[in-house]
């Protein structure tokens, strides 16, 4: 069935993500893993804004080198780094960015091409962290004292086949279970118990991808998604039975945009070196392909969809540039060449970029053209990690581990503790 642009393609689509198994409750708009609350780069919160003369910075820490986000909730903020020969989990209070505490194991630096240092953002459930470093280490953190509950090793305990560029998928949480991209062969894809770190199910043979594992509803029941080394593929989330794959290949075998869905039975997928992005059709157990071209090829961070349009940074880091596409069609409706690289996310109908050189850029999300809203440099270094947006606090940091936090807050109730 060819898509249109009417309402099926879009009305109702919050309706159809899994929210996961969170049990915090506080105040604010929590984001606890990877992609936001929705696992889908869109936050809900409202009442922000960034003044005419840009954002205040509340407060600046360093974390260590490496890609990782940030995860935010009720006054915390986590993330990962790299020191010293080893990776660092920390806990940072987001009024001050004072550390809490701290999770350290031995780890390298591993700098391919790039700064090095960890790869993956921390999940954030039932009152725990999860953290994966990109050697394989996984391992499950008190999230108030950041006590060891449980780890093991993907590699050593699975039988994991590491990446070339090390593992970058954020764990999922999914009920009981934590879910991760381990590549082993008959243990691709694992799922262990959230409390006690045993293996509860193990499924496929296929490498291991880059992109952070999601649960969507697809074609009317929950389904895992996983893009893999050479296929996007569908499982059962509940047993790790194989649904449905997609083949896709791109050049050094990277697909680290993680899957968006469109709509009830579409998802997005999108890859650099030139590979392009494609629109799956999920429809009675099969996997097709409704539409591909070369207009967004996203080399690590994923676009969004928001306001009936598609938003992305097209082309390898260092040189890509922003683009809206048309969902139903894959047409580009217009691209900013002064945004260039970096990542992004929405709220409340806007864009929040963060370029590769460091530019926070507020854009509208406007299907028509680019309409920036402010613009200001909040670093200074190469920057990959996606922004975290959480009560009305912003938080970028650089590949080199430069945090900073910028209020965004409206108001004059706001005090920094």
């Amino acid at each position: 069935m060819l898509l249109t642009r009417g309402d099926f393609f879009w009305k109702g689509m919050l309706a159809s993500l899994f929210l996961g198994s969170l049990t915090f409750q506080g105040w604010g708009e929590a984001w606890p893993s990877y992609r936001g609350p929705s696992q889908n780069g869109i936050s809900a919160e409202k009442g922000w804004s960034v003044p005419p003369s840009g954002a205040p910075i509340l407060w600046k820490a360093q974390v260590g080198i490496g890609t990782s986000s940030i995860v935010a909730y009720a006054g915390l903020v986590f993330t990962m780094g790299s020191e010293r020969g080893s990776d660092v989990v920390r806990c940072l209070d987001a009024a001050n960015g004072r550390e809490q505490w701290r999770y350290e194991y031995k780890a390298s630096l591993d700098p391919n091409l790039f700064e090095g240092g960890t790869r993956s953002t921390p999940t954030l459930a039932g009152g725990c962290l999860y953290a994966l470093g990109h050697e394989g280490q996984l391992v499950c953190l008190d999230g108030q004292s950041g006590r060891l509950i449980w780890q093991r090793h993907l590699v050593a305990d699975l039988g994991g086949r590491k990446p070339e560029w090390g593992y970058s998928g954020a764990p999922l949480v999914y009920g009981d279970f934590v879910i991760v991209d381990c590549g082993a062969d008959g243990a691709s894809t694992v799922a262990l118990h959230r409390g006690t770190g045993a293996v509860v199910w193990r499924s496929g043979s296929d490498k291991a991808g880059y992109a952070s594992p999601v649960v969507f509803t697809m074609d009317g029941v929950p389904t895992l998604l996983l893009f893999k080394a050479e296929a996007l593929i569908g499982l059962d989330p509940s047993s790790g039975a194989e649904r449905w794959r997609f083949p896709w290949k791109t050049s050094y075998n990277i697909h680290a945009a993680t899957p968006l869905p469109l709509g009830p039975n579409h998802i997005l997928i999108a890859s650099g070196y030139n590979a392009g992005a494609a629109l799956v059709s999920v429809q009675g157990g099969e996997a097709t392909r409704v539409w591909s071209n070369k207009n967004l090829r996203s080399h690590i961070n994923s676009p969004v969809f928001v306001a009936g349009a598609v938003f992305g940074i097209d082309g390898n880091t260092g040189g890509g540039n922003l683009v809206c596409l048309d969902p139903a069609t894959g047409e580009k409706r217009w691209e900013e060449k002064s945004v260039k690289g970096g990542a992004l996310v929405s709220a409340n109908g806007k864009l929040i970029i963060v370029s590769e050189k460091g530019e926070l850029v507020i854009a509208e999300a406007n299907a028509a053209a680019f309409r920036p809203i402010a613009r200001q440099f909040a670093l200074s270094r190469r920057t990959w990690a996606q922004p975290t947006l959480s009560d009305g606090r912003l938080f970028l940091r650089d590949n080199l581990g430069s945090l900073v936090c910028l209020d965004l807050r409206s108001g004059d109730r706001w005090w920094v503790i």
